[in-house]
């Protein structure tokens, strides 16, 4: 079974990656891309709502009630 982590932190970055710190340390880099097709991440792309991602619960948050499974970050990003 796979080990469920918390992401501790998120910076956003302009070409709509999240970077994140987990909570075992480790720096990951998740593209955001791919998801801009998918309700309710349609509303993310090319707008300033991206920029305010933030932590809450063990994951990352946007306002607005979205947010984005803590295993989907680990299992979709690469190592910073």
């Amino acid at each position: 079974m796979e080990q469920l982590l918390d992401v501790i932190t998120v910076t956003t970055h302009t070409n709509y990656t999240l970077e994140l710190v987990f909570e075992n340390g480790e720096r990951r880099i998740f593209d955001m891309k791919p998801f801009f097709d998918k309700k309710p991440f349609t509303k993310l792309f090319n707008s300033p709502l991206f920029f305010k991602a933030s932590v809450q619960y063990g994951t990352v948050v946007w306002p607005g009630n979205l947010d984005i499974a803590p295993e989907t970050l680990w299992r979709r990003s690469v190592p910073a």
